[in-house]
């Protein structure tokens, strides 16, 4: 999950009115700050995330198809982007939620742990324990949510609308909702019938929580936050936005 969240600034009108160079150096510095916060999308996080993903997928623990669905992501919001939602201006479209938002900010966060920090701790102590089958079906949930923070990256390179940083998290929340389920079915499932002691009795219980609270949270979050509260606000710039530039 990802809200919208870009540089604002108060603007002040200065007392006398400036000259034609003063505004020319201005016009200046505005496109460099641009250019430079469009390119620096490949953050320390997302080249992390990324790294992951890549672990996972070599290590076979992902489905074929879930890497393809991950590369046609990448070429449908491009195709998006030139059909449905071209960008409305060079600029960037102002943010949804302001550029500080202390509660989105702590949702982010629970997000993060909920959904990447703890399933990445719970399978590479399985996998240090020899159990890889055991934790192998929370690895798609874990590779699909990597590779959606690394693709939001992407979306705020400045080629693209606000409608595609909506879909990006849309999409992925949608689709990581069905490896869910699967990672909950087979927690459950694993421990019918057999008898597990020690830290295999742990892993199961730990494995069966995360899978509740990630259902719990990423349902919550589609139908609770994506669809009813940041999708209809992101529309709403966005084609405000095209209303001014025909006006």
């Amino acid at each position: 999950m990802s809200g919208v969240i870009g540089p604002t600034s108060d603007v002040s009108l200065p007392r006398e009115e400036p000259n034609e160079s003063e505004i020319s150096n201005a016009a200046m510095k505005t496109t460099k700050k641009v250019t430079s916060s469009r390119r620096s999308f490949f953050t320390f996080r997302h080249l992390n995330v990324l790294a992951v993903a890549i672990l996972l997928s070599a290590g076979g623990m992902v489905s074929a198809e879930d890497i393809a669905f991950v590369l046609f992501s990448v070429f449908y919001i491009y195709f998006l982007s030139k059909v449905a939602f071209p960008p409305t201006s060079s600029r960037s479209e102002p943010p949804v939620f302001g550029e500080k938002n202390t509660i989105l900010g702590i949702y982010v966060l629970v997000a993060a742990v909920i959904g990447l920090l703890l399933p990445i701790a719970y399978i590479l102590e399985g996998i240090f324990e020899g159990e890889k089958d055991e934790i192998k079906a929370a690895a798609p949930h874990v590779f699909l949510l990597a590779s959606q923070v690394f693709m939001e990256g992407l979306s705020f390179s400045g080629e693209f609308s606000l409608p595609i940083r909506v879909f990006v998290p849309v999409f992925y929340n949608s689709k990581r909702i069905f490896t869910i389920v699967e990672w909950l079915r087979s927690e459950i499932t694993k421990g019918a019938g057999v008898e597990y002691g020690g830290r295999s009795a742990w892993r199961l219980d730990v494995g069966r929580g995360l899978a509740v609270a990630n259902m719990g949270f990423w349902c919550f979050n589609l139908f609770g936050f994506l669809l009813p509260v940041f999708l209809p606000k992101a529309f709403k710039i966005y084609y405000h936005s095209i209303s001014k530039i025909k006006d």
